[in-house]
C-alpha cells in the first residue's frame, strides 16, 4: 500500500508561482513512476506530468512553465509550476504506478492522492 499527501495547492494571480509537493510511503519509491494530474470542473482528469527513474514527460499545455521533480531521499516528488493561468485552475493530483514504464493515462497509476486545489485569478 502506497500513501500519497499533496500539498502547495492555493490561489496565486496570473502569471505567479506555486509548488507542488506530494509526500510518499513505500520503501521502494526511488522505483515508482510518480505522475501529476488535473481536472477542473466538469472536464476529465488530465496528464500534467510524470517522472519516472531516467526519465521525465511534460504535458504539451505546460510544457516550459512546468517542471517536475522528485527527491528520492524524502520520498517526495514536487510540482513546480510558473507563469500560472486562469487555465491551470483545476484540482491536482499525485498519483504513483508502480511499474516503471512512464505513462500518461490515468487509468495505469495504481495509487492516488487527496488532491489540492489551485485556482489562478485573472
Amino acid at each position: 500500500q502506497v500513501q500519497l499527501v499533496e500539498s502547495g495547492g492555493g490561489l496565486v494571480q496570473a502569471g505567479g508561482s506555486l509548488r507542488l509537493s506530494c509526500a510518499a510511503s513505500g520503501r521502494t519509491f526511488n522505483s515508482y513512476v510518480m505522475g501529476w494530474f488535473r481536472q477542473a470542473p466538469g472536464k476529465e482528469r488530465e496528464f500534467v506530468a510524470a517522472i519516472s527513474r531516467s526519465s521525465s514527460r511534460t504535458a504539451d499545455s505546460v510544457k516550459g512553465r512546468f517542471t517536475i521533480s522528485r527527491d528520492n531521499a524524502k520520498n517526495t516528488v514536487y510540482l513546480q509550476m510558473n507563469s500560472l493561468k486562469p487555465e491551470d485552475t483545476a484540482v491536482y493530483y499525485c498519483a504513483a504506478d508502480l511499474s516503471v514504464i512512464l505513462v500518461t493515462m490515468p487509468g495505469a497509476y495504481d495509487y492516488w492522492g487527496q488532491g489540492t486545489q489551485v485556482t489562478v485569478s485573472s
